[in-house]
């Protein structure tokens, strides 16, 4: 069926889906001209419709978010869990800990650094339900903290990521956002709904990764200024941004083997160190009882606060934090989950789904619990100023907790090495998928459509930083990514009711076929509707090699 995408030559482009291609650069160039010289007025239209779907939608993120993680937790435990990804007899294409890496890397970004000390902060200082700046406060800082970084949003990357993996290696279909809508529209998903679909995932990614770098390049001056001196100045961040697109452009130029996995596994490795000398230098014995405290609160309210929607309180706290992050996941949900199904080949489903739940916020909840806990416990303590820091600039504050450790300016600047290295892995697995994206859903899209799109990340993110626009588009992004979360909800569909008649499934609990063998050499190159399928328990027709029962 990948046959049947429409794809060809574009100008210097070898290889692109045109519609895909050419109505999402002309949308994005019109929001860089609506972002930059009309600032005003698009921080009002966008930052007036985000709180509109915070609002008056606020209640349906709950519930898709709350959907992903029941249906993602079936699937790792249901009867599909053994479904490969590929080929029954496949072995996964990269081991545990690359494909970690590049989970991680691409899922998180610079939010490890920018929020782990600065949001269970900012909650000890304003919580929404507890006494500010109390024991309290610290207990429901660390379990909010962990509620926004934890299964929920990772669910949401899970439904999206599974969907695109299952139907591309299972029913050789594009590895492209349309194809997990197949069962549902089947072959219109080459036409209109297909393109249309693709270029809001294509836009979502842009400006996701576009708000995220230009903020970032701002922590990065902060502690460049902090640590040498350099001004602190939009020169600075524009020099900035054009060295971190210099930088991606080579690894996403390189490939996913050649430079996307290494900087991940680099990545990785020093983010750990970095860890490690956390937990040895600051209070290890508080880091350690603090964790396990910490997630047994998470648990203990997790039903409780992944329903909470403030009906009671009538307070608008959630709107700028719950109810953001879940539209903030529903955005990157396209990129990330692209990404994901694209090194996920040859893990089975519950491989994938227990992966992709767990491994990663494990690591983030130790990690927010080492930086932004022992930031509470230092305030509960006494008044070092981390709260002022951080009122004054979410990204000062990790620097702040820094001067307190030993090797303060050697740490600082491998923070900042770290920062750019988690915006390089962002920004060349963002131009990845997006080539992708516009490619058709070609897995290795040509080195000039990957040159192009990291490129144009950087020039973007410079133009709306020099235009004070950056503000405005993150909660464009917010806003473009909304529509998605109706699409997470036919993919969990779509998948389900693909599962329910994949051959694999049929064998094991219709026994349709006599071995997994022959179930999986039944497998056809492409999926096969409903209609299609024989409704009573024999082999489809035609099929080489089965032996029905």
């Amino acid at each position: 069926m990948k046959d049947k995408m429409k794809v060809g030559p574009l100008g210097p482009f070898p290889h692109v889906c045109k519609p895909v291609f050419s109505i999402s650069a002309l949308l994005i160039l019109g929001f860089i001209v609506f972002g930059a010289f009309f600032t005003d007025t698009a921080a009002l239209v966008f930052t007036t419709a985000q709180s509109a779907i915070a609002d008056y939608f606020g209640w349906f993120l709950i519930i898709v978010a709350n959907l992903a993680v029941v249906v993602s937790l079936y699937l790792a435990i249901g009867p599909y869990g053994r479904v490969r990804l590929g080929a029954q007899s496949e072995a996964p294409e990269y081991g545990l800990f690359s494909w970690t890496a590049m989970l991680f890397s691409a899922g998180i970004g610079i939010g490890l650094l920018y929020w782990a000390v600065a949001e269970p902060l900012y909650h000890f200082f304003a919580p929404p339900m507890a006494e500010a700046e109390t024991i309290a406060a610290a207990e429901q800082a660390m379990t909010i903290s962990f509620l926004h970084w934890g299964i929920h949003g990772w669910a949401i990357y899970c439904i999206v990521g599974l969907s695109l993996a299952y139907f591309h290696y299972r029913k050789g279909l594009p590895l492209s956002i349309r194809s997990a809508l197949y069962p549902m529209i089947g072959e219109r998903i080459y036409g209109p709904w297909g393109h249309a679909v693709d270029i809001l995932a294509v836009f979502g990614t842009m400006f996701g990764i576009v708000t995220t770098l230009g903020l970032g390049v701002m922590q990065i001056s902060a502690g460049l200024n902090g640590l040498f001196g350099i001004p602190d100045t939009l020169l600075v961040q524009i020099i900035l941004i054009g060295i971190i697109t210099i930088f991606a452009t080579i690894s996403v130029m390189a490939g996913l083997d050649g430079g996307i996995k290494r900087i991940s596994n680099f990545n990785i490795q020093l983010s750990f160190v970095l860890l490690a000398f956390i937990v040895i230098t600051g209070p290890t014995l508080y880091i350690f009882d603090s964790f396990v405290e910490n997630v047994g609160n998470y648990v203990s309210d997790l039903v409780k606060l992944s329903f909470w929607s403030e009906a009671y309180s009538g307070s608008d706290w959630q709107v700028g934090w719950t109810i953001f992050y879940w539209a903030w996941w529903v955005s990157w949900s396209p990129f990330v989950g692209i990404f994901i199904a694209r090194i996920s080949r040859g893990r089975t489903i519950r491989e994938f789904t227990l992966g992709v739940l767990f491994i990663p916020i494990v690591i983030l909840f130790f990690w927010f619990t080492a930086f932004g806990g022992v930031a509470i416990h230092m305030e509960l303590l006494g008044d070092p100023g981390l709260i002022e820091a951080t009122k004054q600039g979410y990204g000062n504050a990790i620097f702040k907790l820094l001067e307190f450790l030993p090797l303060t300016k050697f740490v600082t600047a491998v923070v900042i090495v770290m920062i750019v290295v988690w915006f390089v892995t962002s920004s060349d697995s963002g131009s990845f998928v997006i080539d992708m994206l516009t490619a058709g859903g070609h897995t290795n899209p040509p080195r000039v459509q990957r040159l192009f799109w990291a490129m144009t990340e950087g020039v973007i993110a410079a133009i709306l930083l020099v235009a004070g626009g950056l503000s405005a588009l993150q909660a464009a992004a917010v806003v473009a990514g909304f529509p998605f979360a109706f699409v997470i909800l036919v993919m969990m569909y779509g998948l389900l009711r693909a599962l329910g008649r994949d051959h694999l499934v049929m064998y094991r609990y219709k026994q349709w076929f006599e071995t997994e063998h022959d179930a999986d050499h039944n497998l056809p190159d492409a999926y096969v509707g409903e209609t299609e399928l024989p409704t009573t328990p024999e082999a489809p027709q035609g099929s080489v090699g089965a032996t029905p029962k």
